[in-house]
């Protein structure tokens, strides 16, 4: 089987999907990516990886609504070109895979009529986004509405000419027109449950050996990609000062950047600064390390010393981290939400709060801090959902597999929503 990659920042959400088909030698597997975004050690596992380059073009007319799908149609014409070259030589795929977020997907039918392409649906905005007037303090506008319109422009052309959709949870799913549902598959990307598992004798060394933190510490761990309000920063650091107050000897441990991931850029400032300038008053700074991004394997460590971990987000793309957590075997206290609710049923595998009440975060905080053993069972049971639900080698792959093999066949599945696909011939 010929199997094509097109993501912007490959492997991106194939980590686990391209790698094993790779493995398989009945199997060839090529991938193409953005230069901008390649780091050693991609060309592994037997995985041809084509790079391009996107030109930096500055347009005195372009109105700043369309200013996305212009780049958009840049990435797919390279993309395009790319494929001409493959196709010249040969390399013809009966599935492509690819994201569309950048306009990787634009073209490709259009160069390979014949392929099954398997578009991943991770995020769409309808007619008004959940999360448009979510937060107060960041209120929607009508400049905003009509951008956020305008930049459906590339999901819909990919949506109309791909073969099938992808999407990792049944919100996501929904943000989506339902006249394109019926042709989207909910299956979660994966994580390695076994790499990411509880460690009772896990050892966190900080501040260059001078402190080393171990589970019987009491210790609060919040991660981002960024620090931003569409992530919740702003909600978790008013919480920061009461928990410190209430428990002397806890640590706030602060993984992520300082560049926003998803959301708005920050005013004049970082968000890290702007709320940490509102809270320092009340801050133990000596208590609260900032983390900044660190590597998977120390991020492990984090959360495997955690103690209570804080996860909260605007009605979102739902973060790895959180299902992380959850495998980490951490007391995840999430925001009420979507699609954390889709995954945290409060005091079953976690604890759900509201969003904008850093007093209510406090508190949950304090609850789990101060009842470690009595929630010892909700921490077992996050960790058993993350293997029977999110697990990569006994859930995820598999189905994601039985998915690309059906479409490379010709079949296609019945609509379902994250359940095992069934399959019917063409």
């Amino acid at each position: 089987m010929k199997i094509l990659f097109v993501h912007a920042n490959f492997p991106g959400q194939y980590r686990y999907l391209a790698v094993r088909l790779a493995q398989d030698p009945t199997n060839t597997v090529v991938a193409i990516m953005d230069e901008r975004n390649d780091v050693a050690g991609r060309e592994q596992f037997g995985i041809q990886v084509h790079k391009y380059k996107l030109a930096k073009v500055v347009a005195k007319a372009i109105h700043p609504y369309v200013a996305e799908f212009d780049d958009g149609v840049r990435r797919g014409q390279q993309v395009a070109r790319i494929c001409v070259g493959l196709r010249q030589k040969g390399f013809i795929p009966e599935v492509i895979c690819v994201h569309p977020g950048w306009g990787s997907a634009l073209y490709l039918k259009d160069v390979y009529p014949e392929s099954r392409v398997l578009t991943y649906c991770e995020s769409y905005n309808p007619a008004k986004k959940p999360d448009f007037d979510f937060d107060p303090e960041y209120p929607g506008s009508l400049d905003t509405l009509l951008h956020g319109r305008t930049w459906n422009a590339i999901n819909l052309l990919s949506l109309d000419s791909c073969d099938w959709g992808l999407s990792p949870t049944r919100w996501q799913w929904g943000m989506h027109p339902a006249a394109y549902q019926k042709k989207i598959s909910v299956i979660f990307d994966g994580l390695d449950t076994h790499r990411v598992k509880p460690d009772p004798a896990a050892r966190l060394v900080l501040a260059g050996g001078a402190l080393a933190l171990t589970r019987s510490d009491e210790v609060v761990t919040f991660v981002s990609r960024g620090l931003e309000p569409l992530r919740g920063w702003h909600s978790f650091i008013r919480s920061v000062p009461s928990i410190l107050e209430r428990h002397p000897n806890a640590r706030i441990l602060i993984v992520g950047g300082d560049v926003p991931a998803y959301g708005r850029a920050p005013p004049g400032t970082t968000f890290k600064q702007k709320y940490l300038a509102e809270v320092r008053e009340g801050l133990d700074m000596g208590r609260v390390h900032f983390l900044g991004k660190i590597p998977y394997d120390q991020f492990v460590q984090v959360l495997q010393v955690s103690s209570a971990h804080v996860y909260l987000t605007y009605p979102a793309v739902l973060s790895w981290s959180m299902i992380e957590a959850m495998a980490a075997g951490c007391l995840v206290i999430g925001s009420r939400t979507a699609p954390v609710e889709e995954v945290i049923e409060h005091r079953r595998n976690g604890l759900l709060v509201d969003f904008f009440s850093p007093a209510a975060i406090a508190d949950a905080v304090d609850e789990v801090l101060g009842h470690h053993d009595r929630m010892q069972a909700i921490r077992d049971q996050a960790r058993q959902d993350a293997i029977d639900r999110y697990d990569v080698t006994g859930i995820c792959l598999p189905r994601q597999i039985e998915l690309v093999r059906s479409l490379a066949a010709g079949q296609f599945p019945r609509p379902s929503i994250g359940d095992q696909p069934r399959f019917d011939r063409e």
